[in-house]
């Protein structure tokens, strides 16, 4: 992705080579798993991060790499990107953007959510409209979870947190949590995917009007890390076997397919992933 000299956003705060507050109990094989069942959580970062919450003593600071730097400002342009891409089309519609903050942090950090430990991967908390990113991650999803490397796989797990924040100020999220009080674990499970598929036809919303800035590669990158962190892919790499009642954040095709539909159409009104998953 072409990204250097170009806009930053104001809206991220590094709080890397500190590791301090409360975290999210686990490690090891727990921790991994963790990570597998709550890669990009979104509006359900609340109960599950508080779930897990126990405090833990404060670290040590340390200088960042010349490596961690410069990645830290690619982040910070692609949620800038984000953001002219989502002022520009609420603006279309009438409606005003509101810009979701963004934490990078080491191990531990606090949020209005509750704690959370990198074990968590990246999330988005509602309660602070905050994306929260361990960027050490992506390392995991590479090495652990088969993805290729590439900075646009960030690009897309920051595009993708940014479609919780969408769906929070529309009230899609806060809709689907309601629906869910009444309904059992697997009709809750099918909303909770439908949430997180819409989430990556938003990402793939965003890589179609900014396609101006990628480069060869960039969408393949993205699939690769789709595709890593389908539900049906997890459970093949942590159990060895497929549990669809059990899926919480689709397929690893559904995942690419309703980012390549955000990403060829660029047209929201083919978003409805709830109304999909019903026919």
């Amino acid at each position: 992705m072409k990204w250097k000299g170009r806009r930053k956003s104001s809206n991220v705060e590094d709080r890397r080579g500190s590791s301090k507050g409360k975290i999210a109990a686990g490690g090891g094989i727990i921790a991994l798993i963790f990570i597998a069942i709550q890669l990009f959580t979104g509006g359900d970062a609340t109960e599950i991060l508080n779930q897990f919450q126990e405090q833990a003593p404060a670290g040590e600071t340390r200088e960042l790499t010349a490596e961690e730097k410069e990645v830290g400002e690619f982040t910070k342009v692609v949620l800038a990107d984000t953001e002219d891409v989502w002022h520009q089309l609420f603006q279309q519609s009438g409606a005003r953007y509101e810009e979701p903050g963004m934490v990078l942090f080491s191990d531990a950090v606090n949020t209005a959510c509750g704690g959370a430990s990198a074990a968590a991967g990246p999330f988005y908390c509602p309660a602070d409209q905050t994306i929260y990113m361990d960027l050490r991650f992506f390392e995991e999803l590479r090495t652990r979870f088969g993805a290729e490397g590439g900075d646009f796989a960030i690009a897309y797990v920051i595009a993708h947190e940014v479609g919780h924040h969408i769906q929070t100020i529309l009230g899609t999220s806060g809709k689907v949590r309601q629906l869910q009080q009444n309904l059992n674990q697997r009709e809750s499970n099918e909303l909770s995917v439908a949430l997180e598929l819409q989430a990556d036809f938003y990402a793939g919303i965003w890589a179609h009007y900014n396609r101006e800035y990628l480069e060869g590669g960039d969408i393949q990158e993205a699939l690769s890390a789709a595709s890593a962190v389908g539900d049906d892919a997890i459970q093949r790499r942590t159990s060895g076997k497929v549990v669809p009642d059990a899926f919480t954040h689709g397929t690893s095709e559904q995942r690419m397919e309703w980012f390549m539909k955000g990403y060829r159409s660029g047209d929201l009104s083919r978003g409805d992933t709830f109304k999909q998953l019903a026919n």
